[in-house]
């Protein structure tokens, strides 16, 4: 059984292999695909073969996928070129006869108010209309979304626009391991997981680093064009704050909070919780930074 992994040299696809390696893949079965081969160096010498795959070129994918039986299908970043990206890739996995594709959306596509929930959704459409058969691993938020902003929350608090509402965020490599177990089950085609680690709201979070670090840490509400104004002052593109803004008032409505338990039972055990996560962080930072 050959499965391919695209993105690989990116964070989640890469730990998709690894957890693929963990959890017994023969690495002779695993093509790990990205657009430059020389960062899959280090998985290359785990014996996992490696191929370019730009989604932006049919060719490379009509390569990658011959003779693939499952294909984990990481969503593609470049938001504005990702359903073109994402036909592409649909189209050469129905050409190429793979018989599971699973695909990295998000929480609720179906009925999400998430600006970034649009492309997703298009994406899972295009997967059913194809008839490939298919998984959907819904990930929620990524705690590491938060933890590299810890030193910013020391200084000046955490500041978001989500209000009460609770997100369901797990690592990276949480998902990743999520991932595997779908691509060697047997019996994935078809289903449609909501995946998601423990909830919280951001002031638990500021809390949860305030506990972490033995400092004040609070958490202030502000409305979203405040909060794109304050990420842009930060040095942020003007198109990527207005998504982050908008990521809290969905998280405000309950977009990103996940209660299905998919991710625990997939994985057969508790994920990371946020407290855990944010307790290793502030451990790791330098004693001047804490």
């Amino acid at each position: 059984m050959t499965i391919v992994v695209t993105g690989a040299t990116g964070q989640l696809g890469r730990l998709a292999v690894e957890a693929l390696l963990r959890r017994g893949a023969d690495p002779r079965d695993v093509l790990a695909t990205g657009r430059d081969t020389a960062r899959l160096a280090d998985l290359a010498s785990l014996g996992v073969r490696t191929a370019v795959v730009d989604y932006d070129d049919r060719a490379t994918l009509d390569t990658a996928f011959e003779g693939a039986d499952r294909v984990l299908f990481v969503s593609g970043s470049e938001v504005g070129r990702r359903i073109a990206q994402h036909t592409t890739v649909v189209a050469a996995a129905k050409a190429a006869g793979v018989s599971l594709l699973v695909y990295t959306s998000i929480p609720k596509a179906d009925t999400s108010g998430l600006v970034l929930a649009a492309d997703h959704l298009a994406t899972e459409r295009l997967i059913r209309e194809s008839g490939v058969p298919f998984s959907l691993l819904r990930n929620s938020w990524y705690l590491e979304n938060y933890l590299p902003q810890i030193p910013t929350y020391l200084e000046h608090g955490v500041v978001g626009s989500a209000g009460e509402g609770r997100v369901s965020a797990a690592t990276r490599a949480d998902y990743a391991d999520a991932a595997a177990v779908v691509l060697l089950a047997d019996d994935s085609a078809g289903t449609v997981h909501e995946l998601g680690g423990e909830s919280f709201t951001l002031a638990e979070l500021a809390a949860a680093v305030a506990d972490a670090s033995g400092r004040e840490v609070t958490y202030t509400d502000v409305p979203a064009e405040q909060l794109t104004e304050i990420l842009v002052g930060a040095g942020l593109p003007r198109g990527y704050a207005e998504v982050l803004a908008d990521a809290d008032t969905g998280l405000a409505r309950g977009d990103l909070e996940v209660t299905s338990g998919d991710l625990e039972r997939l994985i057969g055990r508790r994920p990371t919780s946020y407290r855990e996560a944010v307790a290793e962080a502030v451990r790791d930072l330098a004693p001047s930074a804490r």
